[in-house]
């Protein structure tokens, strides 16, 4: 079935008043031809489970053909399919039969960068004159007074390591903000934008996808111009071509901050450029306006509101919705070592989503997006709770109540359902190139605790906790795979046969994966509060427990939510307000409880008056 353009999308639209999206990283979802890798087959058998869910959105991560380098995220043709994934028919399939539940279906949308298998990136390296050389950014070489090759500038990429890669061919650099082989487009180029808007969303939203998560959506426009400080305000709010006839520096070099390694961190630079609405505007313009889509950007570094609303505004005519980062940032530091632990706040924890679901606000006209986990997050449970094995079904209730409370749309990831955890301390997790910079750092330096910090983030926040396959049953391997001799591409973890898997939770009324069903199923039934609602927190500074209250918009009922993120009980108050409005009701307690007293360790309530 293929959708037919319809001359521009009016709202409100099917996610308009707030949808439940459900992530799947294909590789770790359900393996059904039995070579160890999940499929697209292996998802289209499990539709009847995820639609049991309550769920009304799937989201599937990258399966485009792709070296795969970088787990599918480098796309070499944005039209076939990696092949170990299935074909063109079994995807199309999946649209139809995703459709014929009911659902809706969202693509990762990844055009910052492509695969250097790319043709057209092939065809950029091939020569300085070729007519694709402008598509990426190309640069010459610095050299020192000694001779001595050095890329253009200093940036560091999110992985480690210069964002520039010298290419013996035609000997100049190419950009690249994250590995080497995803070399970055030049959005300047119009007939770049032109073919990724054909070749890679319409070309997908004339088949029936119903949108598209868009992978680092805020890096299209490189800040790659220093302006003088007597225009610099200027440049930094123009939205429009930069007038490079002015006096500027090509990729000036970020600041620095991590004096030992001569690459910086430079999300300044590289997100939110002046041309950055111009691009999402003219890609909302050129293909999603044509279709009822949903568009769902990926927003780093970028934590102020009146930024945010002035991508997803109805006024901004650019984005839906973003994924925001920093509460996702609270527990690793960033800067020369991403992945390095740091100590959190609750009280941090609750601003960030207060300030988040502002979003939610009607006068803002905007539309809020919740998670707690996704393909580049570890588990929540590990992170934000506790994992031990007396507290993590508590914790995963408690945090799911968290979550699915929280107005506008929100994401569930693969595996969230059944309260799956990080994978063990004594587990080799690898981090890209942070790992390998950590080690390399602390052999030069002689500081063994570098190392030893490095481990303690990684075992916490490295995204392979996320990536480990989902564990369907207590069978082999966790019933990843139909073959039960075949080697899953990435280890299962042993806490499947403690009981999380989705068979055992299945047959288990008290289970993390029927706590779900329910919520999803009260988050429904009480739309007005959970979905819609006026979000309010309360006791902002408590370390150890969150109370917000959920107020329909025309102030007739409420919600009260308490939540305790400690192993201790904990006492709280009712807002006076709400003790004024009426006796409060309990809809439930993830404990079981009465309603009465204090908290238990992580435990939930969330009352009604």
């Amino acid at each position: 079935m293929v959708n037919a353009p319809a001359e521009k999308k009016k709202l409100p639209s099917w996610w308009h008043e707030g949808t439940t999206i459900y992530q799947v990283y294909p590789a770790s979802f359900k393996d059904d031809n039995g070579d160890g890798l999940g499929d697209l087959r292996g998802l289209i058998n499990k539709l009847p489970y995820l639609k049991s869910l309550g769920i009304d959105t799937i989201w599937l991560s990258p399966h485009y053909k792709s070296p795969r380098v970088d787990e599918g995220y480098d796309i070499s043709d944005y039209q076939d399919i990696h092949e170990p994934f299935g074909n063109m028919d079994d995807c199309q399939e999946l649209i139809d039969k995703v459709h014929s539940h009911g659902l809706k279906i969202l693509f990762d949308l990844v055009v910052n960068h492509c695969s250097d298998q790319h043709d057209w990136f092939k065809e950029s390296r091939s020569s300085k004159t070729n007519p694709k050389r402008d598509w990426f950014h190309w640069r010459p070489a610095k050299y020192d007074a000694d001779g001595v090759r050095h890329p253009p500038n200093n940036w560091r990429t999110c992985f480690g390591g210069s964002v520039w890669e010298w290419d013996e061919t035609t000997e100049e650099y190419y950009l690249h903000y994250f590995v080497p082989e995803q070399p970055d487009f030049n959005w300047e180029n119009a007939e770049t934008r032109q073919a990724i808007y054909q070749n890679a969303v319409r070309f997908w939203l004339d088949r029936g996808v119903d949108g598209f998560r868009i992978d680092t959506s805020n890096m299209y426009s490189v800040m790659k111009y220093a302006a003088p400080p007597r225009i610099g305000a200027a440049i930094r709010d123009a939205e429009l071509t930069l007038p490079l006839a002015l006096e500027y520096t090509d990729f000036p070099d970020a600041p620095v901050v991590a004096p030992d390694t001569p690459w910086q961190p430079a999300g300044q630079f590289m997100t939110n450029g002046p041309r950055l609405k111009e691009y999402l505007r003219e890609l909302r313009k050129e293909a999603f306006d044509h279709y009822d889509c949903l568009s769902m950007g990926e927003l780093p570094h970028t934590p102020e509101l009146e930024k945010i609303l002035s991508y997803i505004s109805t006024e901004a005519e650019a984005l839906d919705c973003v994924i925001q980062f920093d509460q996702m940032d609270l527990d690793h530091s960033g800067g020369q070592y991403p992945l390095m632990k740091k100590e959190w706040k609750l009280s941090e924890f609750k601003r960030l989503a207060e300030f988040s679901q502002q979003l939610a606000d009607p006068k803002n006209k905007a539309h809020c997006l919740s998670y707690i986990e996704n393909h580049d997050q570890a588990r929540c449970v590990s992170r934000f709770a506790s994992d031990a094995p007396q507290h993590r079904v508590a914790s995963a209730k408690m945090l799911s109540t968290y979550l699915l409370t929280l107005s506008g749309s929100i994401i569930v990831y693969e595996g969230q359902e059944i309260g799956m955890i990080n994978a063990p301390k004594d587990w080799d997790i690898e981090a890209d190139n942070t790992w390998r910079e950590i080690k390399a750092d602390a052999e030069k330096s002689g500081d063994k605790s570098l190392v030893e910090r490095g481990r303690e983030g990684i075992q916490l926040t490295a995204r392979d906790h996320a990536r480990t396959p989902v564990q369907w049953d207590s069978s082999t391997n966790a019933g990843f795979s139909t073959n039960p001799n075949a080697k899953p591409w990435m280890r299962v973890m042993e806490s499947y046969k403690e009981g999380i898997n989705v068979a055992d939770q299945e047959n288990d009324p008290n289970s993390t994966l029927n706590f779900y069903r329910r919520m999803l199923a009260l988050r429904k039934e009480h739309k007005d509060l959970f979905i819609l609602g006026k979000f309010q927190l309360f006791d902002k500074a408590n370390e150890k427990s969150m109370v917000f209250s959920k107020t329909a918009q025309d102030g007739s009922r409420a919600a009260l939510v308490v939540l305790n993120f400690s192993a201790e009980p904990q006492s709280y108050e009712v807002p006076e307000a709400l003790k004024a409005k009426s006796e409060g009701k309990l809809l439930f307690s993830t404990l079981d409880g009465n309603g009465e007293g204090p908290l238990d360790a992580y435990e939930a309530r969330v009352f009604l008056f």
